[in-house]
C-alpha cells in the first residue's frame, strides 16, 4: 500500500482564549468533533494560561471517552502552535526545544495557544504518534517598517491566527479561480481573539498584536487604548491582572462579567442600551483596523475577508460591509478552516509530500544592526 492510499489517523488539538476545539480525522475525512466552550469566569481561576492545561486535559478526555474515540496507535497529534519564538511558515515537527520555548512565552506572545503544543505531547507520550505544529500564532512575515515603535529597541510583534487566515486566503482564492500568491487581501479572525492582517501577495506584511491586546476589543480582551489611560488608571494594577484584561478578564468580560457572545447578543437583540452599545463599538472597532490595513495595502484590496466563530453575528457582517465596503467585495467564511489545515500539514508530511521543519530556537526577527 502507498502512503497516498494509506489511511492515517489524526487528531487536532486547537486551544482558544473561550474554547477547546478538538476533531478526529482519518485522512481527510472528519469522523467526529467537539468545541467546548470555556466560560472567563472558570478560566480566571487559573494565575497563568499554562496552569490551564489540567484543566483542559480533563475536559477532552472526558469527550474522548464520551464520544468512544479511541486514540492508541494514531498516526499524528497536531497542536495549534503558539508563544515559541517566530518561525516562517510551514509544517514542524515538534521537538523538546519548542516545548520549552512555548512554555516559557520566549517569542512574547501570551496566548491560549501555547496549550496546543503542551497537551499534544501529554497525549502523544500516552498513545503515540507524530508531533505537529502547523502555521503557529507566531509566524513572522511582517515588512521592516510595521516593526517599528515610538520606543527604541522595542518591536511590534507578529501574532496572528496565521493558520486559519491562510486557508481562508486560499479557500478564497480557489473560489476566485485564482491562487493566494495572486491577490491582495484583508482577512479578519473575528472572535474570542481577533486579527486583521494584511496579505500582500501571499504574505501577511502587518496586522494587530491580538494576544497582546491590540486591535479591536473582543469578547476576552481590552483591546487599543491610549497609553496614558493605561499608565493613569493601571498603572498600579499587578502584573498578573494585567496580563488577564490582555487576553481573559478584558472586552465583553469586564463589560458583562461573562465573554459568552450567544448570552450578550441575545441582550442586543431584546434592546438592551448598554448591550447594544457596546456591541456596536466592539463591530466599530473591527472596522477602523480593516481601515488601517487598507492603507498598508495602499487602497489595492482585491477583498475583504471574515472568518472566526463571531462571523456567526449577521450584523457584524453588515457593519463591516456598511463601513468598509467601498474598499473591496466583503465576503463571510464563518467558522474556522484551522482543523482543516492542521490536518493537511500533517497529511503532507506523513505521505511524504513536503518534509517536516525543524524549530531551532532562533526568530525571523531579533532586530536590527543600528
Amino acid at each position: 500500500m502507498s502512503d497516498m492510499d494509506r489511511i492515517y489517523r489524526i487528531f487536532v488539538i486547537n486551544p482558544g482564549s473561550t474554547s477547546t476545539k478538538v476533531e478526529y480525522f482519518e485522512n481527510e475525512k472528519s469522523i467526529v468533533k467537539a468545541n467546548v466552550f470555556h466560560d472567563s469566569t472558570i478560566l480566571m481561576n487559573f494565575p497563568t494560561i499554562n496552569d490551564q492545561l489540567d484543566y483542559r486535559m480533563g475536559v477532552v478526555k472526558k469527550w474522548l471517552a464520551d464520544n468512544g474515540v479511541v486514540l492508541t496507535g494514531v498516526d499524528a497529534i497536531v497542536g495549534r502552535g503558539g508563544a515559541s519564538f517566530s518561525v516562517p511558515g510551514g509544517t514542524y515537527e515538534v521537538n523538546d526545544l519548542l516545548i520549552r520555548d512555548t512554555k516559557a512565552a520566549k517569542g512574547g506572545v501570551y496566548h491560549s495557544s501555547m496549550l496546543g503544543v503542551q497537551m499534544a505531547e501529554c497525549f502523544a507520550k500516552e498513545y503515540g504518534g507524530r508531533l505537529f505544529v502547523v502555521d503557529p500564532i507566531v509566524v513572522d512575515e511582517l515588512q521592516d517598517v510595521a516593526r517599528i515603535t515610538g520606543v527604541k529597541g522595542i518591536y511590534r510583534t507578529s501574532a496572528t491566527h496565521a493558520l486559519n487566515q491562510k486557508a481562508t486566503a486560499r479557500l478564497h482564492a480557489a473560489k476566485l479561480g485564482k491562487k493566494y500568491e495572486d491577490l491582495n487581501l484583508i482577512v479578519c479572525h473575528i472572535d474570542g481573539g481577533m486579527t486583521i492582517t494584511a496579505h500582500d501577495h501571499g504574505r501577511m506584511i502587518d496586522g494587530n498584536d491580538g494576544s497582546g491586546g491590540d486591535g479591536p476589543m473582543t469578547p476576552t480582551r481590552m483591546g487599543t487604548m491610549a497609553i496614558t489611560d493605561v499608565v493613569r488608571l493601571l498603572f498600579d494594577t499587578p502584573k498578573e491582572e494585567m496580563k488577564k484584561l490582555c487576553s481573559v478578564t478584558g472586552g465583553l468580560s469586564s463589560w458583562f462579567g461573562t465573554s459568552n457572545a450567544d448570552t450578550i447578543h441575545e441582550m442586543v437583540e431584546a434592546g438592551d442600551k448598554k448591550a447594544t452599545l457596546i456591541w456596536n463599538a466592539m463591530s466599530y472597532q473591527i472596522t477602523k483596523n480593516i481601515g488601517a490595513m487598507a492603507c498598508v495595502l495602499k487602497g489595492k484590496v482585491d477583498g475583504i475577508l471574515l472568518t472566526g466563530g463571531l462571523v456567526r453575528f449577521d450584523d457584524i457582517i453588515e457593519t463591516v460591509r456598511e463601513n468598509c465596503g467601498w474598499i473591496a467585495p466583503v465576503s463571510a467564511y464563518p467558522g474556522e478552516l484551522e482543523h482543516e489545515a492542521m490536518r493537511d500539514g500533517a497529511l503532507r508530511v506523513l505521505r511524504g509530500e513536503e518534509k517536516a521543519l525543524e524549530y531551532t530556537g532562533k526568530p525571523v526577527f531579533s532586530g536590527f544592526d543600528f
